[in-house]
C-alpha cells in the first residue's frame, strides 16, 4: 500500500498575474476614517452608509488556465485494486496494516471522479464472493456447532460491514442516493439473506434447528438462550419479512400442533383447576420466551395461539366438567382457581360470557331452591339469613376471584333480583328480619357492625319489586317495636328510616317519621295528664298511654276487648283530660298493642312482678274471682278475637318458666275445651317476670291474603294517579304508552300489571278523566 501510485496530473500557472492598485488600502481608510469622525461630531446627515459599508472594491483579476488536467486513462482500475485489496483483508480479519484513511481518500476520488458505478458493482462482486466462502464455512458445520458458526460469521460480517461502509461513507452519501441505489450497510444485509440464509442448504436446516430448540425447551431442556436470541435477532436484523417468512410463520404452525395435542392429553387425565394451572404455566413460559430470545411483536401472536388450542376449544367442557368444574368451584369457594379461569378465559371470545352463564344459571337455580323450599319458610329470619348469606359468597368470589368485574356484578343482582320475587312472602320476611335484628339481635353490636346489617337489609329490599308491600309489614313492626319498648336503638332505626328516605324518596318513609313524632308527643302529654286533677287515682293503677295518629300507624281492626273494671276508670279519666285539652278528635282503645305491670301472689305467699300484655292482664285479671275457668268462659268475659286469645293463653300455660297458669289437658296447644287455673306451685329466681306473647313470626294464610288485599286497594289510587299525571301532560296517548309510563313510574315502589292500569284506566273514563278516541279505540284524551 505504500509504494501505491499516485495519479498524475498537472496544474499550469495563471495566464496573468491579479493587478492591484498599491494605494488601495490607504485611499479607502481616508474616506472611513472621514465618516468616524462625522459621526462623533454629531454630523452623519451627509453621510452615505451604504457607501461606507460597500467602499472601493479591490480591482483584479483571473486569467484563464494555459493547459487542461491531464489524468491516467488507468486510475479507475487502480484505484478499484486498492479497495478491493482492502475489503479482502478486511474480511480476512487482517486490518493491521491498513490505512482507513487512504483508503476513504480513494473511494472519495472515485466517487468525485464519476466512477461511482464502478466502485458500487465492484462492492457487490467482492463481498458476495466472500459470503459465498461464508456460505461453505456454515454448511460444512456439524450438530449444534452449525448455529455457533452461524451468529460466528454473522457477528463477523457485521464488524466488515461497519469497517467497509465508513470507507465507502462518501458514496453512501451522494451517489447512492443520487442513483436511488441500496446503501452499502444494507446492501450488505440483503447479501447476506440471500446468500446464506436463503442458500438452499442453510434455509431448511437453520429453520428446523430453530424449531427443535423451541421444542426441547418446551420439553424441559435446558437450551443455549444467547445464542438463540442472536441467530433470531440476525432474521429480525435482515427484515421483518425474513423473521416472518423464516422463522414466526413456521414457529406459530408447529406451535398450535403441539398445544393442540397437548391439550387433548391434559383434559383427558386431568380435573379442571390442574388443567387451567397447566394452561397458565405454558402461557407464561411463551411470554418468557418472547421476552428472552423473540421479537416482542410474537407475543400476542403465539400467547393467541395457546389461548386458541389451550383454552377456547375446551372452554365448554371445561366448565362443566364433573366434580371439579365451575359450579364445583362456585360451591366449594376456590377462588384462586375460579380467578385463574376468569384470567383465562378473559383472553379469548365469549370467554367470560360463558362464565358468567353458567354462573347465572347456578345462582338462579340455588336461590330458587333456597325461596321455594318449604322448610327453609318456616323461619323468616334464617330465610333472609340464608339469602344474605348466599350474597355474601358470591360478592366475595366476584371479588376476589373475578376482579371485581361489574358484569359479573350485574349478573349477580339481576339473578337475585329474579328469584327473591319468586316468593311473595319475601318483604315480609325481610321485615321480619329487621324486625328480629332491631329487636334483640344487634344488643351489644358496635354501630359499625350495625350499619354493615342495615346496608345487607338495604340491598336485598332494592331488589323487591314489591317494596310497598315491605313498607306495610315494616310499618306494623315497627309500630310492635316503639309501642312495646323493644327496640334496641332509636339511632338503628331512624339509621334506616333515612337509608329508605333515600332509597325510595320522602313520601315512602313520611309515616314512618310521624311514628316517631307520635312517641315523642306522647310523653309530653302524660306529664301533662299527671300533672292535672284528673289523674288523681288514689290507690288505682297508673296508666301510660302512647296516642297515635290514625294516618301514621298501621290500621289495626279496633278489636273488642272488655278492661277490667279498674283499667276502666283510669282510662275515661285520660280520655275526659285528652279531649278535654284537644278539640275536634277522637280516641279508641287499641288494646291489642299495650301491656301491663300486674302484682301476683302465687303458693307459699311468692310474690312476683309480671309484665304481661294487656290481653294477657285481662285473662288474668279473671282468675282473681274464680279458681278455674275454661277456656269458653274467659273468651265470653273478655271478648278477646280467638287467635289472639289462644297466643295469650299460650304463652302463659305452656311456656317452660312462664307457665303461671296450668290447663287441662297438658299439651302445646290451646283447645277450646281446655279448662285454666293458677299454678301455685309457680316459682321464679326473678321478682321481675315477663311473659312474652307467643309471637306470629309469619302471618298465616289468611292473614296474608288479608294484607295483600290491603295493598292491592292502596295501589289503585297511586296507579290513577300516576295515569292523571301522564296524561296530563302529555293530553293524547295511546294504550300501550300508557301501561310502559305508569310502569316505569311506579317500578321503584311495585310494578303494576297491565291488567290492573287497565283497570284504573277504565274507572278514570267512568269518572270522566279520561275518554277514547272516537276513531281510534286504544287511543285516550284527557279531559280537563
Amino acid at each position: 500500500m505504500s509504494t501505491q501510485k499516485k495519479r498524475n496530473f498537472q496544474i499550469e500557472a495563471f495566464k496573468h498575474r491579479v493587478v492591484v492598485d498599491p494605494k488601495y488600502a490607504e485611499k479607502t481608510w481616508k474616506i472611513l476614517e472621514h465618516a468616524i469622525h462625522e459621526i462623533y461630531n454629531h454630523n452623519a446627515s451627509g453621510l452615505s452608509f451604504e457607501e461606507l459599508y460597500s467602499a472601493p472594491k479591490r480591482n483584479f483579476q483571473i486569467g484563464p488556465l494555459k493547459r487542461q488536467i491531464v489524468m491516467d486513462p488507468n486510475y479507475a482500475d487502480k484505484t478499484w485494486k486498492i479497495l478491493e485489496e482492502g475489503i479482502h483483508e478486511i474480511y480476512n480479519c487482517n486490518i493491521s496494516g491498513l490505512s482507513f484513511e487512504e483508503l476513504y481518500r480513494n473511494a472519495y476520488n472515485m466517487v468525485l471522479h464519476k466512477f461511482g458505478e464502478k466502485l458500487y458493482s465492484g462492492l457487490v462482486t467482492t463481498m458476495t464472493h466472500h459470503l459465498e466462502v461464508i456460505s461453505k464455512s456454515i454448511e460444512a458445520a456439524q450438530g449444534g456447532l452449525f448455529l455457533e458458526e452461524l451468529n460466528r460469521k454473522w457477528a463477523d460480517h457485521n464488524k466488515a460491514l461497519q469497517m467497509i461502509r465508513d470507507i465507502l461513507m462518501y458514496m453512501d452519501r451522494t451517489f447512492i442516493p443520487s442513483t436511488h441505489k441500496t446503501p452499502v450497510h444494507e446492501l450488505g444485509l440483503n447479501l447476506w439473506r440471500d446468500n446464506i440464509i436463503h442458500s438452499a442448504k442453510i434455509q431448511t436446516r437453520l429453520q428446523d434447528t430453530l424449531l427443535d430448540l423451541v421444542l426441547r425447551e418446551r420439553t424441559g431442556e435446558v437450551i443455549n438462550r444467547g445464542l438463540m436470541r442472536n441467530v433470531i435477532k440476525m432474521l429480525m436484523d435482515l427484515g421483518s419479512s425474513v423473521y416472518q417468512d423464516d422463522f414466526e410463520k413456521h414457529f406459530l404452525e408447529v406451535s398450535a400442533d403441539f398445544y393442540r395435542a397437548e391439550s387433548q392429553q391434559f383434559i383427558e387425565c386431568c380435573d379442571c383447576g390442574e388443567y387451567l394451572k397447566k394452561a397458565e404455566r405454558r402461557l407464561n413460559e411463551e411470554m418468557e420466551r418472547v421476552s428472552h430470545y423473540l421479537d416482542a411483536k410474537s407475543e400476542a401472536k403465539i400467547t393467541s395461539v395457546v389461548e386458541k388450542e389451550m383454552v377456547e376449544s375446551h372452554m365448554q367442557r371445561l366448565v362443566h366438567m364433573e366434580n371439579s368444574g365451575l359450579i364445583n368451584m362456585l360451591v366449594d369457594d376456590k377462588y384462586e382457581d375460579l380467578g385463574r379461569m376468569y384470567s383465562l378465559f378473559r383472553r379469548v371470545p365469549n370467554g367470560l360470557f360463558i362464565i358468567r352463564d353458567v354462573m347465572t344459571s347456578h345462582i338462579r337455580s340455588t336461590g330458587k331452591q333456597l325461596v321455594t323450599d318449604p322448610e327453609r319458610l318456616k323461619d323468616p329470619v334464617d330465610f333472609v339469613q340464608r339469602l344474605l348469606d348466599e350474597k355474601d359468597k358470591n360478592d366475595k368470589i366476584i371479588n376476589l376471584a373475578f376482579n371485581n368485574d361489574k358484569t359479573f356484578q350485574n349478573a349477580l343482582n339481576s339473578s337475585f333480583e329474579y328469584f327473591i320475587n319468586l316468593n311473595s312472602r319475601s318483604p315480609e320476611f325481610i321485615s321480619l328480619f329487621v324486625d328480629d335484628k332491631l329487636r334483640k339481635g344487634l344488643k351489644g353490636v358496635s354501630e359499625e357492625d350495625v350499619e354493615i346489617v342495615l346496608d345487607k337489609v338495604m340491598m336485598l329490599f332494592r331488589y323487591l319489586q314489591e317494596k310497598d308491600v315491605f313498607e306495610k309489614y315494616y310499618k306494623q313492626h315497627l309500630a310492635k317495636r316503639l309501642l312495646s319498648g323493644k327496640t334496641v336503638s332509636d339511632d338503628a332505626e331512624r339509621s334506616l328510616i333515612v337509608k329508605l328516605k333515600t332509597e325510595c324518596g320522602y313520601q315512602f318513609t313520611s309515616k314512618l317519621e310521624g311514628m316517631f313524632t307520635d312517641m315523642k308527643t306522647s310523653e309530653d302529654t302524660m306529664q301533662g295528664f299527671y300533672a292535672s286533677s284528673f289523674a288523681e287515682t288514689g290507690d288505682g293503677p297508673t296508666l301510660a298511654v302512647q296516642v297515635l295518629t290514625t294516618g301514621s300507624w298501621p290500621t289495626q281492626p279496633s278489636a273488642t276487648c272488655n278492661l277490667p273494671a279498674e283499667i276502666l276508670g283510669v282510662c275515661e279519666k285520660f280520655r275526659g283530660y285528652y279531649l278535654g285539652t284537644h278539640t275536634g278528635r277522637r280516641l279508641s282503645w287499641q288494646t291489642n298493642m299495650g301491656t301491663a305491670d300486674l302484682k301476683a301472689t302465687f303458693g307459699r305467699g311468692q310474690k312476683h312482678e309480671l309484665n304481661v300484655s294487656t290481653h294477657q292482664m285481662c285473662a288474668l285479671m279473671l282468675f282473681n274471682n274464680a279458681d278455674r275457668l275454661s277456656y269458653k268462659e274467659i273468651e265470653q268475659a273478655t271478648e278477646i278475637p280467638a287467635s289472639d286469645l289462644k297466643r295469650c293463653l299460650q304463652s302463659m300455660a305452656c311456656v317452660k318458666g312462664k307457665n303461671i297458669l296450668r290447663k287441662e289437658p297438658m299439651s302445646k296447644d290451646i283447645a277450646e275445651d281446655d279448662a285454666f287455673f293458677v299454678n301455685d306451685k309457680f316459682s321464679s329466681k326473678f321478682y321481675k317476670v315477663k311473659i312474652g306473647t307467643v309471637v306470629a313470626q309469619r302471618e298465616s294464610e289468611p292473614e296474608n291474603q288479608e294484607t295483600r288485599q290491603r295493598v292491592e286497594e292502596d295501589r289503585k289510587p297511586q296507579i290513577e294517579a300516576a295515569i292523571v299525571r301522564i296524561m296530563k301532560s302529555r293530553r293524547v296517548l295511546d294504550h300501550n304508552n300508557i301501561v310502559a309510563e305508569v310502569t316505569k313510574q311506579l317500578q321503584s315502589r311495585f310494578l303494576p300489571s297491565p291488567v290492573l292500569i287497565k283497570k284504573r284506566i277504565e274507572s278514570l273514563i267512568e269518572r270522566e278523566f279520561l275518554e277514547r278516541d272516537k276513531v281510534d279505540r286504544k287511543l285516550y284524551r284527557y279531559l280537563a
